[in-house]
């Protein structure tokens, strides 16, 4: 078996435990915890932090994120292709049904939602659409989607997964096969490459690095000089690192985090740069507190793989999307740019 049918079986196998879980008590999942490694986390996350459940039931829960004017969280389950909106009144509610294609035909697209999320610039929702195979703008107030880039040279993506955005408006994002029944060969696909890309607002999207095996999770460093994309490779786990240049094209890239000694579920998957240059990365064993200088500092840890995670409420407060629940913890430092 290659190590890609591993790991697609394996999530497909999460799934269908997490509908198994989430139909008895919540406390049949052992309660998540912090796993502190060096003692620069203590500035990061306060010693008696308490890490809060506070949505169940999710068959793969992705791409979170925070909207401040609906004072929300937003969040994917990419194979129930819904996109789901939790309150602390109201809890979690489905949002948008579907949240990328509908109508998709299971033989051929195994993962119709959208997955990774944004609120953008302009307040609206922004989603990588897997199923959909494209960038969507969504209006929260009306729910109007509008496709913002489906295609590079004129053939269709594969299945983008995260996303991305500058000061400038232009959108970083992934294209893995994930999305797609058959991801390597299968009949949908028109581009050979699993891409990485830079998108400006009413232009093509330009192709960054069309040579990694497993694009995933990607970010933007506070002054956006480098670009960070998760690599979700079973036999090569890594997060890559490039530099861009003012106009934001990659001019070098090398490995920032060597995943393949990381024991523990899961791959690196999602991510999100704080203001202060701290990362928050999915990896093996959980999510993960990195320096800029790549120094691990600490890792939640939830007996499963933990997908992506965002800031939220007051910016202060990381929300995590672990498998089939969504969790919650507060932090010593607020994690949004200006």
């Amino acid at each position: 078996m290659t190590p890609l049918t591993i790991s697609l079986d394996r999530r497909t196998m999460l799934a269908g435990l997490a509908a198994t879980v989430a139909a008895g008590p919540a406390s049949a999942q052992a309660a998540p915890r912090l796993r502190r490694l060096a003692p620069g986390l203590d500035r990061l996350v306060a010693p008696d932090a308490s890490i809060e459940v506070i949505a169940t039931g999710v068959g793969w829960a992705e791409g979170p994120c925070w909207s401040r004017k609906q004072d929300a969280l937003f969040f994917s389950d990419p194979p129930a292709n819904i996109l789901r909106r939790w309150t602390r009144t109201a809890g979690a509610r489905p949002f948008l049904q579907p949240s990328g294609m509908a109508g998709a035909d299971p033989a051929l697209v195994r993962e119709a939602g959208s997955n990774g999320t944004i609120i953008g610039r302009d307040g609206a929702l922004w989603l990588a659409n897997s199923g959909g195979r494209s960038i969507d703008r969504v209006d929260l107030a009306t729910k109007a989607r509008r496709v913002v880039a489906d295609r590079y040279r004129g053939k269709r993506f594969n299945s983008p997964n995260d996303l991305v955005e500058a000061r400038n408006g232009a959108l970083f994002f992934t294209d893995p096969p994930y999305g797609l029944a058959d991801p390597d060969s299968s009949p949908l696909r028109e581009l050979t490459q699993n891409g990485v890309y830079r998108c400006m607002p009413g232009e093509q999207a330009v192709l960054i690095d069309g040579e990694l095996t497993r694009p995933n999770g990607i970010g933007l460093s506070p002054d956006e000089r480098h670009l960070y994309v998760s690599v979700s490779d079973e036999k090569a786990p890594c997060i890559m690192i490039y530099d861009l240049d003012a106009r934001g094209h990659a001019t070098r890239r090398r490995m920032f985090l060597d995943a393949r000694s990381m024991a523990g579920p899961g791959l690196p998957d999602g991510m999100k740069v704080a203001a202060n240059g701290i990362l928050l990365c999915s990896a093996p064993g959980g999510m993960c507190f990195l320096s800029p200088e790549g120094e691990l500092l600490g890792r939640v840890e939830d007996g499963g793989p933990i997908a992506n995670c965002c800031f939220g409420e007051q910016g202060d407060t990381l929300f995590m999307t672990a498998n089939h629940r969504v969790l919650r913890m507060p932090l010593r430092f607020n994690g949004w740019h200006a």
